[in-house]
């Protein structure tokens, strides 16, 4: 089977018909899904970008501050005190700031995520819509490799794994869970290969 192109996937029941079809109103409701998936990712992409784009200007700022503070005469006790206190929020600033750039990668794991989810029910739709391919169980063994090789985070692969293996959504989502807190107690030291804006 041929690689479809990404977003070529599209509703089969174009006209109203006698003909109830399960397999044209599964892809079309496939096609929903990767459509409001890849809507909501754009549009949480350019509010990300919008805070990044805030948050360099704020850095830039504050160490605007911090340079100007620092010509301050540490020998006149109330240039001394402006100084101290100055630099201290500016210190408390750069943590918050720090505290963002951990959340935007948790939203860029969220971003990748959602995006191999989509890429993934694309392939599978395309699949169901090909009627020469889609009873075939070697086209449905390389769809499961081709979504189990797109995976770059190793939390992915371990709920695929055991999605495969036959455990239920929730008991992979409890796995996931349980590595999820590894990984935070682990401070990001994992094998997941996360791309930062």
């Amino acid at each position: 089977m041929l690689e479809p192109q990404r977003h070529s996937l599209g509703s089969q029941t174009s006209q109203p018909t006698l003909n109830f079809s399960q397999v044209g109103e599964t892809i079309t409701l496939l096609a929903l899904t990767v459509a409001q998936i890849e809507t909501s990712m754009k549009e949480g992409n350019q509010s990300v970008n919008q805070l990044t784009d805030s948050f360099n200007e704020l850095v830039n700022h504050s160490q605007e501050i911090i340079e100007e503070t620092q010509k301050l005469d540490i020998n006149i006790p109330q240039e001394a005190e402006i100084r101290h206190n100055v630099l201290q929020a500016a210190e408390g600033l750069s943590g918050k700031i720090q505290q963002a750039v951990i959340a935007f990668q948790f939203y860029d794991r969220l971003s990748q995520r959602l995006d191999h989810a989509s890429h993934s029910l694309e392939k599978i739709g395309h699949l169901i819509a090909d009627s020469n391919e889609r009873y075939q169980e070697e086209a449905w063994s390389k769809v499961r490799e081709d979504i189990k090789n797109s995976y770059t985070m190793e939390s992915e692969r371990i709920m695929f794994e055991h999605i495969m293996r036959g455990h239920t959504v929730a008991e992979a989502l409890e796995i996931y869970h349980h590595q999820f807190q590894k990984t935070q107690d682990d401070s990001f030291d994992t094998d997941d290969d996360v791309e930062l804006f």
